[in-house]
């Protein structure tokens, strides 16, 4: 085994505690801000339906696309109902429910590791093959770990936007 193999096995848990470590926080009480609500409900549908024309020829992988979106939205939904609210004076917080978000994160980027170990693991070896934009990217892997990322947040941010729709204008303190 060489050395820089041995480095990258010691190297990805370090890396995959730092990546939960930076998505910790997303995960925290925090204020509801429309501008960032508005940004998820619009951006992550723009994302899917961009990936949905990039996988058109591809079926199993836009089908995994599809099917990631449907269980990202469906785990939103039970996050929303999960999802501690409060009003505090004239702003709103949230404390989103973090088991659902957290594990959908973390298995985006445990596809990104597994592509990056793919990669190096190609460049090894001895007779390494030309990787096409389809073998790696357009993957009904990588599509079904983006659409369940992008459906989770996408729902989530259209139903907190609803929620702060409905709630009743609050006087202004000055």
């Amino acid at each position: 085994m060489e050395l820089t193999t041995l480095a990258l096995l010691v190297l990805i848990p370090l890396l995959v505690w730092r990546i939960y470590m930076r998505l910790k926080p997303l995960f925290a009480r925090q204020e509801s801000l429309m501008w960032k609500h508005w940004t998820g409900a619009a951006g992550f549908p723009f994302l899917v339906l961009m990936s949905a024309i990039a996988t058109r020829n591809d079926v199993l992988a836009l089908s995994c696309l599809g099917a990631g979106v449907l269980g990202g939205g469906w785990a939103a939904r039970y996050a929303l109902h999960k999802t501690r609210i409060e009003t505090q004076g004239i702003r709103f917080f949230f404390k989103p429910y973090q088991r659902f978000g957290m594990v959908i994160c973390m298995l985006f980027a445990a596809r990104i590791l597994s592509m990056g170990v793919e990669l190096y693991m190609n460049r090894q070896s001895a007779s390494p093959q030309p990787l096409t934009r389809e073998m790696v990217l357009l993957h009904p892997l990588t599509m079904a770990s983006f659409g369940l990322l992008a459906g989770y947040f996408g729902y989530y941010s259209i139903g907190m936007l609803g929620w702060r729709r409905a709630q009743p204008k609050l006087p202004d303190l000055e």
